[in-house]
């Protein structure tokens, strides 16, 4: 009669170690280290690319204007033409276009310069008689203190060292527009190419889902683009239409400023409008100035409340505090063009998230222009 050992006994007992870990508070404690480690790898890759942000707003900035003229180069395509033909054919609507901005915004200035110089000097005493005289007026001394200490801040070693430092972005302005022309013309031209080149580490599934990510940023990039440029539009005829009516000079470079301005969600139009508003202040006295910010107040509302929901449609899925939040936070980072790269990268962060999110892992590629899946690039 054998007598069968018995198997030894498991420790069933976790060791203290595992069980300072598996509470509430432990596991508080691990998701915590977790955030931390994220939000240290985010600060970390923030500051790397604003080390190289001169190759970085570039390529953002390429990026955006290639989801917005993607389409029309895709069609030239589907029309029989080559892709270097119908990027060049893009490149030169482009130019053209931005030649007669500039044209018409130099024109305007040489023709009303002389103009605008001797309505100020009208307009300034008009405003002087307003603060001296209006409802909440000045003393005479307080005026003199203010208009001295304009002068002093001018005559200042700041005001110089800004001038030097504003010679070194001029600079970078330049070089970066270069890199914008460079890097847009083979976003055109190759972009199917190059995201191809991307997705070639990944196979199934998740290649399946970064396709559906780039078809769904090229998709909201190009809607922001093309919704803005509408409603900046608008803006620019409404309130361009108020300066001529007032004939408040610069008009139409004010107008096109307007349009640029527009580019910043909440904000840049009605600061733009407010630029106005003083040119209208200096050259055509406070009550035309006045009539100027109400036509702004007007224009910014029909824009918020009925333009801006029906162009926008999904283009931009944002709570207006979001908006808000990213403006700040690329104005901290990178300043003027940080503002108006903000929205649209915030915007593709949440189509990302959905994207990624999804339930339905069949979901329909949202750009028929760009290549289906496992397709060989041209």
């Amino acid at each position: 009669m054998t007598v069968q050992e018995a198997p030894p006994a498991t420790l069933t007992t976790a060791s203290p170690a595992r069980n300072l870990w598996a509470d509430g508070l432990g596991r508080v404690g691990v998701r915590s280290a977790q955030v931390l480690l994220v939000l240290t790898l985010a600060v970390v890759a923030i500051y790397g690319l604003l080390q190289i942000r001169l190759l970085v707003i570039p390529v953002l900035i390429a990026l955006i204007l290639a989801a917005a003229i993607g389409p029309f180069v895709n069609m030239l395509r589907r029309r029989g033409w080559k892709g270097g033909l119908a990027t060049a054919a893009a490149f030169m609507a482009l130019l053209v276009l931005l030649a007669g901005v500039i044209s018409v915004i130099v024109l305007s200035v040489r023709n009303q310069w002389e103009d605008l110089f001797s309505r100020a000097g009208a307009g300034l005493d008009q405003l002087e008689n307003f603060l001296l005289t209006g409802p909440v007026p000045l003393d005479r001394e307080q005026l003199n203190q203010a208009r001295a200490s304009i002068v002093e801040f001018g005559q200042s070693s700041q005001v110089r060292s800004g001038a030097v430092s504003g010679l070194s972005l001029v600079t970078e302005v330049l070089a970066g527009a270069s890199l914008v022309v460079v890097i847009l013309f083979f976003f055109l031209k190759d972009g199917a190419k190059i995201w191809e080149f991307f997705l070639r580490p990944f196979k199934g599934h998740r290649e399946a889902r970064f396709r559906r990510i780039g078809h769904r940023t090229m998709e909201v990039l190009g809607g922001y683009v093309r919704g803005t440029a509408i409603v900046a539009l608008a803006d620019t005829i409404a309130i361009g239409a108020v300066l001529l009516i007032l004939q408040v000079p610069l008009a139409i470079p004010l107008a096109i400023i307007v349009f640029i301005g527009a580019f910043i969600p909440l904000v840049g139009a009605t600061v733009a409008g407010i630029l106005a508003a003083l040119v209208a202040l200096v050259a055509n006295g406070p009550v035309v100035a006045l009539i100027v910010v109400a036509a702004v107040v007007v224009v910014n509302q029909l824009e918020g409340d009925l333009l801006q929901p029906i162009v926008m449609g999904k283009s931009l899925q944002l709570h207006a505090l979001v908006i808000l939040m990213a403006l700040t936070a690329g104005t901290i980072l990178a300043g003027i063009i940080g503002a108006i790269l903000s929205v649209p990268i915030a915007a593709v962060a949440w189509a990302i998230i959905q994207v990624w999110t999804a339930e339905d892992p069949e979901l329909e590629p949202m750009n028929p222009d760009l290549a289906p899946a496992n397709s060989q690039p041209v």
